[in-house]
């Protein structure tokens, strides 16, 4: 029997008996209805007399709040009530029930919530989930928690999914669970037809102008108020500006006006008056505009995304399915034969989505992953969702609470995740909020508002600021002013700023203290993974993550060492930071400790050996100190390093030392042993042999210009050996003319440089070690003209040649024809 509510005449009404014998028998069940059949208002008031659900209540989903208190206001008014008795709602801002009451209309943040606290949902005997092919989330959540206390606490729990356009079978079989699939009743409403109209823009007309011209046409040339469909309110606003001169009143219908303005556009029009009525897609299926017969669509409707550059789930402008095309229409068609105006062309229709993407797959999931965790159910899978998370995107958000501290190494929630869940904010947000000083607390609440909304400034990229300080004075001083606010906006993030202090139990912005200066310590609870230390000019900085970002030369936070951002552009590599707040190193090394990592080492820099001791968060720098390294087993061993690695070249080596090296090398090439080996080679091998003991405690290379290397050599050669030394490998040799001539060896063989005339009167050059010396003869510029080890054979051979040229260039000089039985020249 019905509820004390008069006949609507409605066409739902034909199917509520078979409706009543579905739930009556199962418990759950599915109604297909279309738009304006009824389902919302007259179901439940239809329902409340049934035997099985024994006074207790039916608690009805809506995805929109604005949704909700017009449902409840339009069934309290069916029964004769107002608002609070029978039929009462509860949104975020509002709760409106009574004792008596027994039709809850609520959002779907409000159902979340009362699942976590009470999984039995006690009081409550059927729980009803509208408009479900809208696939929000936390519907798709409300569903899975729901069917999940059904089946493991309530089995008398009742689940009515009700929606215009949705997979019945898919729905039933979920309901179902391991048994036979739910009821599935159609409702078989009759519309009235509705003339479809085509009417794209032209190229590079802007859409607001395209929009407020297709109204004026309408309103010209068809009957009935106007429903005009847009993405969001900058556009409503937009329109509405342009239509200021026409004949109608032009309202708006958003769920961020107050709720007087909201009235006045669901409204029917004043006698004598037409209405235009600018909504988004909250007047899609779930409200009926009174009065309308025409409908002019944009196309467009804002829908959450992942949004990269906040690592959060924002609004995006996209493109409708053609299901919500066919929807918005069918609003012309209500009341009589309409007229629907779809600015794209018939074309782009046909290759649009037939029907909206379920919200659980393009959004970021840390709030969901969230909730799982409070539910006690960290696997997903362990639910009944009608579309699963997606398992990549769902441990990614498990990685985030953790980093946020809201869940464990398990998975389990923690008492600060706790904490988060229980406000209407993103984790990351909601963990600035309870984990905030209580000095900061109230600041966190202005914070979280300021970053959930859009941002209160509008202009060009370069010409809006960087620093989140700007838009928080904005929020918190209500006398603070800048060019680029939206007031509007302000206005509202003041409001949602009180609301979530309200929930977390802190002081408003009447009572709390607001310091802008403590805004990047409060912003680093939340993004703890985005610190940003400046790496160079002014502007350019380092993400924790390795990766660049950078904000304008110009911009006041550009020569500030730390920032947090809240917003960068998606960039994967020299991202744009467009919101961000800075941070002092001091902020940094008390938020950040437990993380940071300290390494010290000891680096060549040029000739330089410095101790560097480095402090990084992840892959971030924080900061390098270099300092002298103090004496000790570490810098003697970097010191040999260098030494080996360029062949002692390091070492201080006077013309002594490495001609003793060299004379005792080429001994030891020539004799062998035993002469020890002296090559570089060698003693790199044998550092810890002849050169350590004598290093004593250096710490750079100038320790070592007091090395008496000369001495360590002959040490290594041995007093016995060293005395031979100067008579098998002279320093010098003496010429047939009588004058020495120092030996190089260098090259491994001793060499000579000699004017090719001191050698006349020898038919044989010198000989070391039994070894001809290597003659490098000049000529009286000194210039080359032989190297030989073979004097009798340069003499018998090449001689006359170089004879005859050198006369030719040098005649004062001798040049005899047999130059081995010549005098030489006197010394002089």
């Amino acid at each position: 029997m019905s509820y004390r509510a008069a006949p609507s005449g409605l066409p739902v009404e034909a199917v509520v008996p078979v409706l009543r014998r579905a739930l009556a028998t199962t418990r759950h069940g599915v109604l297909v209805a279309p738009p304006g059949s009824g389902k919302t208002t007259i179901v439940p008031l239809r329902l409340l007399g049934e035997p099985w659900l024994e006074g207790r209540r039916i608690v009805v989903l809506e995805p929109r709040r604005l949704a909700a208190r017009a449902a409840a206001r339009r069934m309290a008014d069916l029964v004769g009530e107002a608002v609070g008795g029978t039929v009462g709602y509860v949104t975020r801002d509002e709760r409106v029930v009574g004792e008596h009451t027994r039709v809850e209309v609520v959002t779907e943040g409000v159902l979340t919530r009362r699942l976590q606290r009470d999984p039995e949902l006690a009081g409550t005997g059927l729980v009803v989930f509208d408009e479900l092919h809208e696939r929000n989330l936390q519907t798709d959540l409300g569903l899975a928690l729901c069917l999940d206390t059904r089946r493991m606490l309530r089995p008398d729990l009742g689940v009515l999914v009700m929606s215009a356009t949705i997979d019945a079978a898919a729905v039933a079989g979920l309901l179902g669970g391991d048994g036979d699939p739910a009821p599935v009743v159609e409702s078989e409403a009759r519309p009235h037809p509705v003339d479809v109209r085509w009417v794209p823009p032209r190229r590079g007309e802007p859409i607001e102008g395209h929009i407020a011209a297709t109204v004026r046409a309408a309103l010209r040339a068809d009957d009935g108020d106007v429903l005009v469909f847009l993405p969001g309110m900058a556009e409503m606003s937009r329109v509405a500006d342009r239509l200021g001169d026409v004949d109608a009143d032009v309202r708006l219908l958003h769920g961020s006006l107050p709720v007087a303005d909201q009235d006045a556009a669901l409204a029917p029009a004043a006698a004598g008056r037409r209405k235009v009525v600018l909504s988004t897609d909250i007047a899609e299926t779930s409200l009926t505009v009174e009065g309308v017969r025409i409908v002019v669509d944009s196309g467009l409707a804002r829908a959450p995304r992942l949004d990269v550059r906040t690592g959060m789930t924002r609004l995006h402008t996209v493109a409708i399915s053609r299901a919500s095309a066919d929807q918005r229409a069918g609003r012309a068609g209500r009341l009589g034969p309409g007229t629907a105006y779809r600015l794209w062309s018939k074309l782009e229709h046909g290759g649009r989505r037939p029907h909206i993407d379920p919200e659980i797959g393009p959004v970021d999931l840390a709030g969901l992953a969230l909730e799982l965790a409070v539910w006690g159910a960290p696997d997903a899978a362990a639910l009944p969702f009608l579309d699963p998370p997606p398992a990549r995107s769902l441990q990614e958000a498990v990685l985030v609470l953790k980093l946020l501290g809201a869940v464990d190494e398990a998975g389990g929630v923690t008492a600060s995740g706790r904490r988060m869940a229980a406000l209407p904010l993103h984790p990351r947000l909601a963990r600035m909020v309870v984990d905030a000083p209580v000095e900061d607390a109230t600041l966190a609440c202005v914070v979280a508002a300021v970053v959930d909304e859009r941002d209160l400034l509008r202009g060009r990229p370069d010409e809006v600021p960087v620093d989140l300080a700007v838009r928080v004075r904005l929020v918190a001083d209500p006398t603070a002013r800048h060019p680029l606010a939206a007031g509007r906006s302000v206005a509202r993030v003041r409001r949602v700023a009180d609301d979530v202090a309200r929930r977390a139990g802190v002081a408003g912005l009447a009572d709390g203290l607001v310091r802008p200066e403590r805004i990047g310590s409060v912003l680093a609870l939340a993004f703890p993974d985005r610190l940003a230390v400046r790496r160079g000019s002014p502007g350019r900085f380092q993400l924790r993550t390795g990766t660049t970002a950078w904000v304008p030369a110009a911009d006041t936070l550009a020569s500030e060492r730390f920032l947090v951002p809240a917003d960068i552009d998606g960039k994967r590599k020299d991202a744009r930071i467009r919101m961000a707040a800075a941070l002092d190193a001091g902020e940094v090394a008390a938020r950040f400790a437990h993380e940071v990592t300290q390494t010290t080492a000891l680096e060549w820099e040029g000739d330089r050996l410095w101790q560097v001791t480095r402090r990084k968060l992840g892959g971030l720098a924080l900061d390098t100190v270099r300092r002298r390294p103090v004496p000790g087993q570490a810098t003697t061993d970097a010191l040999v390093g260098r030494i080996v690695e360029r062949r002692l070249g390091d070492l201080p080596w006077t013309p002594q030392a490495s001609s003793y090296r060299e004379r005792a090398a080429f001994l030891h090439g020539r004799l062998g042993e035993p002469w020890p080996d002296l090559s570089l080679p060698a003693l790199s091998a044998s550092v810890a042999e002849w050169l350590v003991p004598h290093l004593g405690e250096p710490t750079g290379l100038d320790d070592l210009a007091s090395l008496d290397l000369a001495a360590m050599l002959r040490r290594r050669v041995g007093h016995r050996r060293g005395g031979d030394l100067d008579s098998l490998a002279p320093v010098a040799v003496t010429l047939a003319s009588g004058r020495r001539v120092a030996v190089d060896y260098s090259g491994g063989v001793p060499t000579i440089a000699v004017k090719v005339q001191e050698l006349f009167g020898s038919s044989e050059g010198p000989r070391i070690a039994g070894e001809p010396v290597l003659l490098m003869l000049l000529s009286p510029a000194d210039r080359p003209l032989q190297i030989t080890q073979d004097l009798a054979g340069f003499w018998a051979g090449s001689w006359a040649e170089v004879r005859r040229e050198m006369a030719g260039r040098y005649p004062r000089h001798e040049w005899p024809a047999d130059p081995a039985a010549a005098r030489p020249p006197p010394r002089r």
